[in-house]
Protein backbone atom coordinates (compact mmCIF):
# COMPACT_ATOMS: atom_id res chain seq x y z
CA UNK A 1 0.00 0.00 0.00
CA UNK A 2 0.77 3.73 -0.95
CA UNK A 3 1.07 6.23 1.73
CA UNK A 4 -0.21 9.65 1.83
CA UNK A 5 2.82 11.23 0.98
CA UNK A 6 4.11 8.47 -1.90
CA UNK A 7 0.86 9.31 -3.23
CA UNK A 8 1.12 12.87 -3.13
CA UNK A 9 4.87 12.71 -4.84
CA UNK A 10 3.44 10.38 -7.58
CA UNK A 11 0.90 12.66 -8.37
CA UNK A 12 3.47 15.75 -8.67
CA UNK A 13 5.63 13.43 -10.49
CA UNK A 14 2.87 12.48 -13.21
CA UNK A 15 1.79 16.16 -12.96
CA UNK A 16 5.56 17.25 -13.74
CA UNK A 17 5.57 14.08 -16.87
CA UNK A 18 2.24 15.55 -18.63
CA UNK A 19 3.35 19.49 -18.28
CA UNK A 20 6.66 18.09 -20.19
CA UNK A 21 5.29 16.27 -22.74
CA UNK A 22 2.31 19.24 -23.75
CA UNK A 23 5.37 21.43 -23.87
CA UNK A 24 6.75 22.57 -26.87
CA UNK A 25 9.75 21.76 -28.71
CA UNK A 26 10.57 24.56 -30.29
CA UNK A 27 12.20 24.45 -33.44
CA UNK A 28 14.73 27.45 -35.09
CA UNK A 29 14.14 29.24 -37.01
CA UNK A 30 10.43 28.47 -37.12
CA UNK A 31 9.04 32.22 -36.59
CA UNK A 32 7.53 33.12 -39.96
CA UNK A 33 10.76 31.57 -41.93
CA UNK A 34 11.93 28.03 -41.57
CA UNK A 35 15.55 26.85 -42.41
CA UNK A 36 14.12 24.63 -45.54
CA UNK A 37 12.50 28.43 -46.63
CA UNK A 38 15.74 30.31 -46.24
CA UNK A 39 17.89 27.81 -47.60
CA UNK A 40 15.65 27.28 -50.67
CA UNK A 41 15.17 31.15 -51.39
CA UNK A 42 18.71 31.36 -51.28
CA UNK A 43 19.68 28.77 -53.92
CA UNK A 44 16.92 30.67 -56.32
CA UNK A 45 18.74 34.14 -55.78
CA UNK A 46 22.13 32.46 -56.48
CA UNK A 47 20.60 30.99 -59.77
CA UNK A 48 18.90 34.05 -60.86
CA UNK A 49 15.56 32.59 -60.76
CA UNK A 50 12.65 34.66 -60.83
CA UNK A 51 10.55 36.39 -58.75
CA UNK A 52 13.22 35.41 -55.81
CA UNK A 53 16.20 37.21 -57.41
CA UNK A 54 14.26 40.26 -58.44
CA UNK A 55 12.44 40.82 -54.87
CA UNK A 56 16.19 40.64 -53.48
CA UNK A 57 17.74 43.03 -55.53
CA UNK A 58 14.57 45.15 -54.07
CA UNK A 59 15.56 44.49 -51.03
CA UNK A 60 19.81 45.12 -50.85
CA UNK A 61 18.78 48.58 -53.13
CA UNK A 62 16.56 50.01 -50.29
CA UNK A 63 17.42 52.35 -47.22
CA UNK A 64 16.51 49.43 -45.14
CA UNK A 65 19.66 47.40 -46.16
CA UNK A 66 21.87 49.96 -44.94
CA UNK A 67 19.73 51.49 -41.78
CA UNK A 68 22.26 52.24 -38.51
CA UNK A 69 20.48 51.80 -34.89
CA UNK A 70 17.92 54.19 -32.94
CA UNK A 71 16.92 52.09 -30.33
CA UNK A 72 14.90 54.12 -27.70
CA UNK A 73 14.12 53.67 -24.03
CA UNK A 74 10.60 54.23 -24.52
CA UNK A 75 7.59 54.22 -27.34
CA UNK A 76 4.87 57.09 -27.62
CA UNK A 77 3.06 55.41 -30.66
CA UNK A 78 1.15 58.58 -31.82
CA UNK A 79 4.40 60.37 -32.04
CA UNK A 80 8.36 60.06 -34.71
CA UNK A 81 8.91 56.69 -31.72
CA UNK A 82 6.15 54.66 -34.05
CA UNK A 83 8.03 55.37 -37.31
CA UNK A 84 11.53 54.50 -35.77
CA UNK A 85 10.57 51.60 -34.42
CA UNK A 86 9.32 50.24 -37.13
CA UNK A 87 11.58 51.29 -39.27
CA UNK A 88 14.34 49.90 -37.29
CA UNK A 89 12.70 46.42 -37.11
CA UNK A 90 12.28 46.46 -40.62
CA UNK A 91 15.93 46.90 -40.93
CA UNK A 92 16.89 44.55 -38.32
CA UNK A 93 14.64 41.95 -40.20
CA UNK A 94 16.28 43.33 -43.78
CA UNK A 95 19.78 43.07 -42.76
CA UNK A 96 19.28 39.61 -41.24
CA UNK A 97 17.84 37.85 -44.39
CA UNK A 98 20.73 40.00 -46.23
CA UNK A 99 23.15 38.26 -44.31
CA UNK A 100 21.60 34.39 -44.74
CA UNK A 101 21.30 35.22 -48.48
CA UNK A 102 24.81 36.41 -49.07
CA UNK A 103 26.77 35.24 -45.83
CA UNK A 104 28.34 38.97 -46.10
CA UNK A 105 28.91 39.21 -42.17
CA UNK A 106 28.24 43.38 -42.53
CA UNK A 107 24.53 42.38 -42.67
CA UNK A 108 24.97 40.40 -39.50
CA UNK A 109 26.35 43.23 -37.65
CA UNK A 110 23.93 45.86 -38.57
CA UNK A 111 20.95 43.89 -37.70
CA UNK A 112 22.68 42.57 -34.37
CA UNK A 113 23.39 46.13 -33.87
CA UNK A 114 19.79 47.57 -33.88
CA UNK A 115 18.39 44.48 -32.18
CA UNK A 116 20.92 45.37 -28.98
CA UNK A 117 19.86 48.93 -29.41
CA UNK A 118 16.07 47.88 -29.19
CA UNK A 119 17.09 45.47 -26.12
CA UNK A 120 16.74 48.36 -23.15
CA UNK A 121 13.49 49.16 -24.05
CA UNK A 122 11.21 49.94 -21.29
CA UNK A 123 7.47 49.84 -22.69
CA UNK A 124 5.27 51.68 -24.35
CA UNK A 125 3.90 54.66 -23.07
CA UNK A 126 0.54 55.51 -23.62
CA UNK A 127 -1.59 51.99 -23.00
CA UNK A 128 -3.72 52.54 -25.60
CA UNK A 129 -5.46 50.45 -28.16
CA UNK A 130 -2.61 52.02 -30.61
CA UNK A 131 0.04 50.89 -28.93
CA UNK A 132 -1.16 47.60 -28.76
CA UNK A 133 -1.26 47.59 -32.86
CA UNK A 134 2.02 49.76 -32.46
CA UNK A 135 3.65 46.43 -30.24
CA UNK A 136 2.11 43.91 -33.07
CA UNK A 137 3.19 45.50 -35.78
CA UNK A 138 6.98 45.80 -34.85
CA UNK A 139 7.17 42.82 -32.58
CA UNK A 140 6.31 40.05 -35.01
CA UNK A 141 9.00 41.80 -37.22
CA UNK A 142 11.83 42.37 -34.73
CA UNK A 143 11.08 38.68 -33.54
CA UNK A 144 11.46 37.74 -37.42
CA UNK A 145 15.13 39.25 -37.40
CA UNK A 146 15.64 37.88 -33.53
CA UNK A 147 14.79 34.64 -34.77
CA UNK A 148 17.24 34.42 -37.49
CA UNK A 149 19.97 36.10 -36.01
CA UNK A 150 19.79 33.51 -32.83
CA UNK A 151 22.30 31.39 -33.64
CA UNK A 152 25.37 34.00 -35.32
CA UNK A 153 28.37 33.73 -33.34
CA UNK A 154 28.38 37.45 -32.45
CA UNK A 155 25.01 37.60 -30.77
CA UNK A 156 25.78 35.80 -27.93
CA UNK A 157 23.66 33.91 -25.29
CA UNK A 158 23.47 37.05 -22.65
CA UNK A 159 22.48 39.82 -25.35
CA UNK A 160 19.61 37.19 -26.82
CA UNK A 161 18.64 36.76 -23.39
CA UNK A 162 18.50 40.90 -23.25
CA UNK A 163 16.38 41.26 -25.97
CA UNK A 164 13.98 37.99 -24.85
CA UNK A 165 13.81 40.23 -21.39
CA UNK A 166 13.09 43.28 -23.13
CA UNK A 167 9.78 41.07 -25.50
CA UNK A 168 8.49 40.15 -22.09
CA UNK A 169 9.07 43.54 -19.89
CA UNK A 170 7.83 45.49 -22.98
CA UNK A 171 5.51 43.98 -25.42
CA UNK A 172 4.14 41.08 -23.42
CA UNK A 173 1.98 43.76 -21.41
CA UNK A 174 0.71 45.34 -25.02
CA UNK A 175 0.10 42.09 -26.47
CA UNK A 176 -1.50 39.80 -23.54
CA UNK A 177 -4.79 42.10 -23.72
CA UNK A 178 -6.62 41.62 -26.58
CA UNK A 179 -7.35 44.90 -28.27
CA UNK A 180 -11.14 45.28 -29.01
CA UNK A 181 -10.81 47.60 -31.86
CA UNK A 182 -11.87 45.96 -35.21
CA UNK A 183 -10.30 42.43 -35.49
CA UNK A 184 -7.43 43.47 -37.67
CA UNK A 185 -5.69 44.93 -34.84
CA UNK A 186 -5.87 41.40 -32.31
CA UNK A 187 -4.62 39.34 -35.51
CA UNK A 188 -1.85 41.63 -35.77
CA UNK A 189 -1.08 41.18 -31.59
CA UNK A 190 -1.19 37.11 -32.05
CA UNK A 191 0.98 37.57 -34.97
CA UNK A 192 3.36 39.35 -32.73
CA UNK A 193 2.92 37.08 -29.75
CA UNK A 194 3.61 34.04 -31.50
CA UNK A 195 6.50 35.26 -33.28
CA UNK A 196 8.24 36.21 -30.04
CA UNK A 197 6.92 33.21 -28.40
CA UNK A 198 8.75 31.23 -30.34
CA UNK A 199 11.48 33.40 -30.15
CA UNK A 200 11.49 33.54 -26.41
CA UNK A 201 10.85 29.36 -26.11
CA UNK A 202 7.41 30.53 -24.40
CA UNK A 203 5.33 28.15 -24.60
CA UNK A 204 2.34 29.48 -22.57
CA UNK A 205 2.08 32.26 -24.04
CA UNK A 206 2.34 30.43 -27.70
CA UNK A 207 -0.13 28.40 -26.38
CA UNK A 208 -2.73 31.43 -25.39
CA UNK A 209 -2.53 33.26 -28.67
CA UNK A 210 -3.30 29.93 -30.37
CA UNK A 211 -6.40 29.50 -28.21
CA UNK A 212 -7.29 33.49 -29.14
CA UNK A 213 -6.79 32.74 -32.78
CA UNK A 214 -9.15 30.46 -32.65
CA UNK A 215 -11.83 32.73 -31.55
CA UNK A 216 -10.36 35.43 -34.02
CA UNK A 217 -10.79 33.42 -36.95
CA UNK A 218 -15.08 32.91 -36.60
CA UNK A 219 -15.21 36.19 -35.45
CA UNK A 220 -13.24 38.11 -38.31
CA UNK A 221 -13.68 35.07 -41.34
CA UNK A 222 -17.14 34.41 -41.70
CA UNK A 223 -18.49 31.05 -43.44
CA UNK A 224 -22.57 30.45 -43.74
CA UNK A 225 -22.18 27.39 -42.34
CA UNK A 226 -21.45 29.50 -38.62
CA UNK A 227 -25.10 30.49 -39.12
CA UNK A 228 -26.79 33.67 -40.08
CA UNK A 229 -24.50 35.69 -38.09
CA UNK A 230 -20.62 35.22 -37.33
CA UNK A 231 -19.93 34.77 -33.73
CA UNK A 232 -20.03 37.19 -31.37
CA UNK A 233 -17.00 38.91 -29.96
CA UNK A 234 -15.83 41.34 -27.36
CA UNK A 235 -16.00 45.14 -28.85
CA UNK A 236 -19.14 44.49 -31.29
CA UNK A 237 -21.53 45.42 -28.63
CA UNK A 238 -23.85 43.07 -29.23
CA UNK A 239 -24.28 43.82 -32.75
CA UNK A 240 -22.67 42.04 -35.22
CA UNK A 241 -24.36 43.93 -38.06
CA UNK A 242 -23.14 47.21 -36.90
CA UNK A 243 -19.28 45.77 -36.02
CA UNK A 244 -19.52 44.42 -39.69
CA UNK A 245 -20.13 47.41 -41.29
CA UNK A 246 -23.42 46.33 -42.27
CA UNK A 247 -23.07 44.09 -45.18
CA UNK A 248 -25.60 43.98 -47.93
CA UNK A 249 -24.99 39.98 -48.07
CA UNK A 250 -23.12 37.39 -45.78
CA UNK A 251 -21.48 35.71 -47.72
CA UNK A 252 -18.37 32.84 -47.46
CA UNK A 253 -15.15 34.90 -47.06
CA UNK A 254 -16.81 37.74 -45.80
CA UNK A 255 -14.47 39.73 -43.39
CA UNK A 256 -15.38 41.63 -40.31
CA UNK A 257 -13.85 44.71 -42.64
CA UNK A 258 -14.69 44.02 -45.96
CA UNK A 259 -17.74 46.46 -45.46
CA UNK A 260 -15.47 48.55 -43.35
CA UNK A 261 -13.31 50.29 -46.11
CA UNK A 262 -13.84 47.20 -48.93
CA UNK A 263 -10.35 45.95 -48.43
CA UNK A 264 -7.56 47.87 -46.88
CA UNK A 265 -8.15 46.53 -43.48
CA UNK A 266 -9.15 43.37 -44.84
CA UNK A 267 -5.66 42.51 -46.53
CA UNK A 268 -4.11 43.19 -43.38
CA UNK A 269 -6.45 40.81 -40.68
CA UNK A 270 -5.67 38.02 -43.70
CA UNK A 271 -2.11 38.65 -43.76
CA UNK A 272 -1.71 38.14 -39.81
CA UNK A 273 -3.82 35.65 -39.30
CA UNK A 274 -2.07 33.69 -42.13
CA UNK A 275 1.45 34.78 -40.74
CA UNK A 276 0.26 32.87 -37.42
CA UNK A 277 -1.03 29.77 -39.50
CA UNK A 278 2.66 29.65 -40.97
CA UNK A 279 4.59 30.05 -37.36
CA UNK A 280 2.06 27.48 -35.90
CA UNK A 281 2.77 25.48 -39.23
CA UNK A 282 6.45 26.15 -38.71
CA UNK A 283 6.32 24.52 -34.85
CA UNK A 284 4.35 21.27 -35.85
CA UNK A 285 0.75 22.66 -35.15
CA UNK A 286 -2.02 22.63 -38.18
CA UNK A 287 -3.70 26.03 -38.06
CA UNK A 288 -3.74 25.80 -41.73
CA UNK A 289 -6.14 22.87 -41.94
CA UNK A 290 -8.51 23.65 -39.32
CA UNK A 291 -9.29 26.93 -41.18
CA UNK A 292 -8.41 25.56 -45.11
CA UNK A 293 -12.26 26.94 -45.63
CA UNK A 294 -12.36 30.02 -43.92
CA UNK A 295 -9.20 31.46 -45.12
CA UNK A 296 -9.06 30.07 -48.67
CA UNK A 297 -13.30 31.86 -48.80
CA UNK A 298 -11.71 35.04 -47.80
CA UNK A 299 -8.38 34.94 -50.20
CA UNK A 300 -10.54 34.07 -53.10
CA UNK A 301 -13.87 36.76 -52.33
CA UNK A 302 -11.04 39.62 -51.65
CA UNK A 303 -9.30 38.86 -54.54
CA UNK A 304 -12.44 38.53 -57.10
CA UNK A 305 -13.49 41.97 -56.09
CA UNK A 306 -10.06 43.38 -56.41
CA UNK A 307 -9.66 41.59 -60.50
CA UNK A 308 -13.12 42.54 -61.12
CA UNK A 309 -13.10 46.14 -59.55
CA UNK A 310 -16.10 45.39 -57.71
CA UNK A 311 -17.20 44.17 -54.41
CA UNK A 312 -19.19 41.81 -55.52
CA UNK A 313 -22.71 43.12 -54.00
CA UNK A 314 -21.18 42.66 -50.13
CA UNK A 315 -20.98 46.69 -49.77
CA UNK A 316 -22.87 49.46 -49.96
CA UNK A 317 -19.72 51.58 -52.04
CA UNK A 318 -19.41 49.09 -54.92
CA UNK A 319 -15.24 50.06 -55.78
CA UNK A 320 -12.94 47.79 -53.61
CA UNK A 321 -10.07 50.07 -52.26
CA UNK A 322 -7.04 50.90 -54.64
CA UNK A 323 -4.33 50.01 -52.26
CA UNK A 324 -3.02 46.12 -52.23
CA UNK A 325 -0.12 44.64 -49.67
CA UNK A 326 1.68 42.05 -49.31
CA UNK A 327 -0.92 39.96 -47.66
CA UNK A 328 -1.38 36.93 -50.05
CA UNK A 329 1.76 34.86 -50.93
CA UNK A 330 1.89 33.20 -47.46
CA UNK A 331 -1.42 31.36 -47.76
CA UNK A 332 -1.09 31.08 -51.28
CA UNK A 333 2.32 29.11 -50.85
CA UNK A 334 0.83 26.92 -48.02
CA UNK A 335 -2.68 25.79 -49.79
CA UNK A 336 -1.41 25.67 -53.30
CA UNK A 337 2.12 24.69 -52.71
CA UNK A 338 2.30 22.43 -50.05
CA UNK A 339 -1.58 21.57 -50.62
CA UNK A 340 -2.19 21.38 -54.16
CA UNK A 341 -5.62 23.14 -53.66
CA UNK A 342 -6.40 25.66 -56.82
CA UNK A 343 -7.04 29.30 -56.12
CA UNK A 344 -7.18 30.53 -59.34
CA UNK A 345 -8.34 34.24 -58.16
CA UNK A 346 -5.48 34.74 -55.71
CA UNK A 347 -3.15 33.46 -57.82
CA UNK A 348 -4.09 35.73 -60.72
CA UNK A 349 -4.16 38.51 -58.36
CA UNK A 350 -0.85 37.59 -57.08
CA UNK A 351 0.76 37.90 -60.31
CA UNK A 352 -1.01 41.11 -61.80
CA UNK A 353 -1.39 42.92 -59.26
CA UNK A 354 0.39 42.13 -55.69
CA UNK A 355 3.78 41.67 -56.99
CA UNK A 356 3.41 44.54 -59.23
CA UNK A 357 1.91 47.05 -57.19
CA UNK A 358 2.17 46.36 -53.13
CA UNK A 359 4.68 47.63 -51.25
CA UNK A 360 7.52 45.29 -49.92
CA UNK A 361 7.47 46.69 -46.56
CA UNK A 362 3.99 48.08 -44.57
CA UNK A 363 3.80 47.64 -40.47
CA UNK A 364 3.96 43.61 -40.43
CA UNK A 365 3.49 43.02 -43.82
CA UNK A 366 6.98 42.43 -44.63
CA UNK A 367 9.17 40.93 -47.44
CA UNK A 368 6.77 37.78 -47.90
CA UNK A 369 7.16 38.25 -51.43
CA UNK A 370 10.74 37.32 -50.84
CA UNK A 371 10.60 34.67 -48.13
CA UNK A 372 7.30 32.70 -49.57
CA UNK A 373 7.38 33.20 -52.97
CA UNK A 374 6.16 29.85 -55.12
CA UNK A 375 7.17 28.35 -58.21
CA UNK A 376 5.37 28.30 -61.02
CA UNK A 377 2.50 26.74 -61.37
CA UNK A 378 2.21 23.12 -61.62
CA UNK A 379 -0.17 20.32 -61.92
CA UNK A 380 -1.17 19.38 -58.62
CA UNK A 381 0.00 15.52 -59.17
CA UNK A 382 3.43 17.39 -58.97
CA UNK A 383 2.99 19.12 -55.82
CA UNK A 384 4.64 17.36 -52.58
CA UNK A 385 1.88 17.73 -49.81
CA UNK A 386 4.82 17.27 -47.47
CA UNK A 387 7.48 19.91 -49.17
CA UNK A 388 9.88 19.74 -52.09
CA UNK A 389 9.45 22.17 -55.01
CA UNK A 390 9.07 25.64 -53.15
CA UNK A 391 6.33 24.31 -50.69
CA UNK A 392 8.29 23.04 -47.49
Amino acid sequence: MINSNAKTFLLIVIGAWTTLASAMDFVHPGGINSAAELDFVKGRIKAAAQPWKGEFDQLRASGYATRGAHGLQTINSNRKDAEVSRDDAIAAYAQSLLWYFTDEDVYAQRSIAILNSWSTLQGFTAGSDQDRLQAGWIGSVFASAAEIMRGHPDWPARDVDRFQAMFRRAFYPQLRTASTWNGNVELTQIDALMAIAVFNEDNEEFRKALDRLKIRNRAYFYLKSDGSLPALIAGDGGDPQAFWSHPKQWVDGLTQETCRDNGHHSQFGLGSALHAAEIAWHQGVDVYGENQERYTAAMELLATQFLSGSMQGVSKDDTPTADRYDAWEVGYNHYYRRKGIALPNTEKLIEEQIRTKAPRAVCNLVFDMLTHSGLPRVPNKAVNPSGGAGGF
